[in-house]
């Protein structure tokens, strides 16, 4: 059975995604799938430093699309967790290096290798964020529970379901996700962010997580490690129950990072009426 592709995305930069795609891709693993995690942000590659393999890249993800290196050259092995593997994409090519052909051809030894491809896209709309996109079956959309980062996830959700190749070909639509990172309590109570039910009602997607605000995160990303990978920190927890979500292994209500405060009224109604304007 070919691979399931989960393309990582945001409308806003700084969220989280290379964080999720290496924390999520590493829990998928753990649970004995075979993963690659696959970097479409070409020129500023940052996925093979957050998983601590960035010294042994040598060949790229267009090396392989132009032919010039065989996929598994351009595979690293992740050094602690056996199914988990990485396709780096080249840090001096420019943005628009990536063509239609050539990513199909890499997508599709990728499906044919592996149980699943998780993409980490560039924000926004840009070329490499659009031909992740384009191969997606599952769109996880990566915000924080700020205004501009709502606003512009809400945007990117338009375009996971018009540009993909499974609503090209009329197929089941890209199942859409929604992973909430840096969340802090104390600052929705003090109305400064949205509490979660208002966030789900805004972007109309599945919530599968809540990843707290955390240092954890920021030291497992310097460090090279995967933040799924220690059960024990509160990060580690939110990101392993987000895969167990998505995989459809638990029911149990998403685990809030302490109780949801509803924030001020006047903040959360002019928040509300700001998205739905026209």
């Amino acid at each position: 059975m070919p691979a399931s592709v989960i393309t990582v995305t945001s409308g806003k930069g700084g969220v989280g995604k290379t964080t999720t795609t290496a924390a999520f891709g590493a829990a998928l693993a753990m649970r004995g799938h075979r993963v690659c995690a696959v970097d479409f942000d070409v020129g500023l590659r940052n996925l093979d430093l957050v998983l601590g393999l960035e010294k042994r890249v040598v060949y790229d993800f267009l090396h392989v699309a132009d032919g010039k290196a065989k996929l598994a050259q351009a595979l690293i092995k992740h050094k602690q967790i056996d199914n988990l593997f990485v396709l780096a994409t080249s840090q001096t090519a420019e943005k628009n290096a990536l063509t239609n052909d050539g990513v199909g051809r890499v997508m599709e030894q990728l499906r044919a290798e592996f149980d699943y491809v998780i993409c980490d896209s560039p924000a926004g709309i840009e070329q490499g964020a659009m031909a992740a996109l384009y191969h997606a079956d599952h769109a996880i959309v990566v915000c924080n529970p700020e205004v501009s980062s709502i606003r512009d996830a809400d945007r990117i959700l338009g375009f996971v379901g018009s540009k993909s190749k499974r609503s090209e070909e009329g197929r089941d639509p890209v199942r859409e996700h929604l992973l909430v990172t840096r969340y802090d309590e104390e600052r929705v109570k003090c109305g400064e962010m949205l509490p979660v039910n208002e966030i789900k009602e805004i972007l109309s997607a599945e919530l599968i997580g809540i990843v707290p605000e955390s240092r954890t995160v920021l030291r497992s990303s310097n460090a090279g490690v995967p933040a799924s990978i220690d059960p024990q920190t509160d990060a580690g927890v939110a990101y392993r129950d987000a895969v167990a979500h998505f995989l459809g292994e638990t029911q149990d209500p998403i685990r809030l990072p302490g109780a949801a405060g509803a924030g001020s009224h006047a903040q959360r109604g002019f928040l509300m009426r700001l998205f739905r304007r026209g």
